[in-house]
């Protein structure tokens, strides 16, 4: 339990710290960073895919995916997903989107309770019923004090609630599948990594190849501290710490200059105390099994 722990908050820190690391990498373009990320990380996924031993659930899948050859088409669109859900986190910090990606970040977890009461049939507490119903009237106020729900918020809200509801309706949401994701998103970003002029890069920021290099190496940190995490530690606890990040994400949001807008406000205010009580009743939980 202890290393779970302390590899769940090693993630949760340095997934938050990416959100700032990203504002040191100009001028690349988030497309640029992303291809670098993806570069190093698929080493560090096909090292734990063996490290796991998951080698047959690889098999397994590519089987599966011959034999119903529209999985394919599945697997492409999430790892569409997952490069367009990687690509906006790294180009929100420096584009002025950092707090509505943040948003999204808070809007998630309860669209995804919402899917699996309404998709998956699956029971839910009182508590969560009543942060749907926060984050529900949170959303509304929102759209009618500013006249809109920025689409930063709504991608990442509801894209990656897709993303999440389509591997588990078609039971392919393990670490076997995101290395054929992360594999079907390789040859774009090495594309993208050839397509770099970094000498030129270099004339405005001189440490862009340490600094590439840094954001390689602690995504690929970040992702295999996660996947231990997930293997010592109950998935809804791993939920709970997992909003570490987010809270991180806001304050670094903050920290780098971005400003919340008073109309905002009712909105941060709902989707926090939605939060919360899914917190609550998480612990709850623990403490019901513990």
């Amino acid at each position: 339990m202890t290393k779970g722990l302390l590899c769940s908050l090693l993630a949760s820190a340095l997934f938050g710290y990416l959100y700032y690391f990203t504002t040191l990498l100009t001028p690349l373009s988030g497309l640029d960073a992303l291809g670098f990320r993806i570069l190093f990380m698929l080493p560090a996924v096909l090292a734990v895919l063996l490290l796991f031993k998951q080698q047959k659930r690889l098999v397994e899948h590519l089987t599966r995916i011959k034999q119903q050859p529209f999985l394919l088409l599945v697997v492409i669109f999430n790892a569409a997903m997952m490069g367009f859900q990687m690509w906006l986190y790294l180009w929100a910090p420096n584009n002025g989107s950092a707090v509505e990606v943040t948003v999204g970040y808070l809007l998630l977890p309860l669209v995804l309770v919402a899917f699996g009461k309404f998709l998956f049939k699956e029971t839910i507490s009182r508590y969560k019923a009543l942060a749907i119903l926060c984050a529900g009237i949170a959303v509304l106020l929102n759209i009618l004090l500013t006249g809109k729900m920025s689409w930063e918020s709504l991608a990442v809200g509801l894209g990656y609630a897709l993303y999440f509801a389509s591997r588990k309706f078609l039971k392919m949401n393990d670490l076997a599948v995101f290395t054929l994701e992360v594999s079907l998103l390789f040859p774009f970003c090495v594309y993208m990594v050839a397509e770099v002029d970094l000498t030129a890069v270099a004339d405005i920021n001189p440490h862009i190849y340490l600094l590439v290099f840094l954001l390689g190496l602690i995504s690929s940190i970040a992702f295999i501290a996660y996947i231990l995490a997930s293997n010592w530690l109950p998935i809804n606890l791993l939920g709970l710490l997992g909003y570490l990040e987010t809270v991180a994400m806001l304050f670094i949001s903050l920290y780098i200059g971005e400003t919340i807008q008073p109309a905002s406000y009712p909105l941060l205010f709902g989707l926090s105390a939605a939060m919360l009580l899914l917190m609550y009743d998480g612990f709850r939980a623990r403490k019901r099994l513990g």
